[in-house]
């Protein structure tokens, strides 16, 4: 699996390519003006991303900000004009750019993979909540998609009432399984007055309690990126996928485990992944056990 860091600050991404890890880099416009604004105006937005770009061992991707074909293709040439000669460098480019549903711009996303691609320019599909979208981004062209696990996660969650910073923090892991058996509970606890099987499909009882804990079928963000593999893997797409929006050490490890191709993965989050108590203590233990005969052997003559 191939690790990309989701950051705009550059200290942080030298640091992480120095630990000989990292495979590219994500960002944001949001993040990238406030690491820019920090430097109070010793440096200008498009030389602090030529800089990143530098850095990166692989692809940066950068957001475009039209809304419209038209505007999104516009765009993301340019910025490859721009950056590419300073490295690697993908598009991003929303999967639904329509913000209210009612612009007539739904498909206007998938016809700036399609023109961009097939100009030769690498594109990463953002905002991806469904394995419908995935796919349909795939055959658009996309060079990558990007599930937001994490965002999934949230909503999952505040569908079942739940608010953030009162019942979970934002880095918690979501126990899908424990959130499944819990689910199977309230079910059966639902049905348990039901005299026939009609009864129990027809159940608002039933429905309702059903439903609240996953998104049409998607119990987690995990399980989003595990059927949007599958589909992949069932029609040999070549569209690789970034599981985007990591919380946690947890979920970049059930990533792993699912095989995805990416996981673009915040700073902190990498920190923590280096991190157990008992490593901690092993090397303790470690080096309060070298006897001053097998120091000498280090000592220089």
């Amino acid at each position: 699996m191939k690790i990309f860091i989701d950051t705009a600050e550059l200290e942080e991404i030298k640091q992480a390519v120095s630990w000989g890890i990292v495979d590219g880099v994500t960002t944001n416009p949001s993040l990238i003006k406030k690491a820019v604004d920090r430097r109070k105006g010793k440096i200008s937005m498009e030389d602090y991303i030529k800089e990143i770009v530098k850095v990166s061992p692989g692809p940066v991707s950068l957001e475009v900000i039209g809304r419209r074909a038209d505007e999104m293709i516009k765009q993301g040439m340019l910025l490859h004009e721009k950056f590419s000669p300073f490295g690697e460098v993908a598009i991003k480019i929303p999967i639904n750019p329509s913000v209210n549903g009612d612009e007539n711009l739904d498909f206007d996303g998938l016809k700036a993979i399609r023109h961009l691609s097939s100009e030769g320019i690498s594109v990463n599909t953002t905002l991806v909540m469904t394995p419908e979208q995935a796919l349909l981004a795939a055959k658009a062209g996309a060079t990558y998609v990007s599930p937001f696990a994490g965002r999934i996660d949230d909503y999952i969650r505040a569908n079942m009432g739940m608010k953030i910073g009162k019942d979970f923090q934002k880095g918690d892991y979501l126990d899908h399984e424990l959130l499944r058996s819990a689910r199977n509970k309230v079910l059966s606890d639902a049905m348990a007055s039901a005299t026939s099987i009609r009864e129990i499909y027809k159940s608002s009882l039933v429905h309702s309690a059903a439903d609240r804990s996953h998104d049409n079928g998607i119990y987690s963000g995990v399980d989003l990126v595990t059927r949007i593999l599958r589909i992949f893997r069932a029609y040999n797409f070549k569209t690789e996928v970034i599981a985007a929006s990591i919380r946690n050490s947890r979920q970049v490890r059930e990533m792993a485990e699912l095989g995805v191709h990416i996981a673009t993965v915040p700073f902190n989050v990498l920190k923590d992944m280096i991190k157990h108590y008992k490593t901690s203590e092993g090397m303790r233990r470690f080096m309060d056990d070298v006897v001053p005969q097998y120091r000498e052997l280090f000592m220089e003559k």
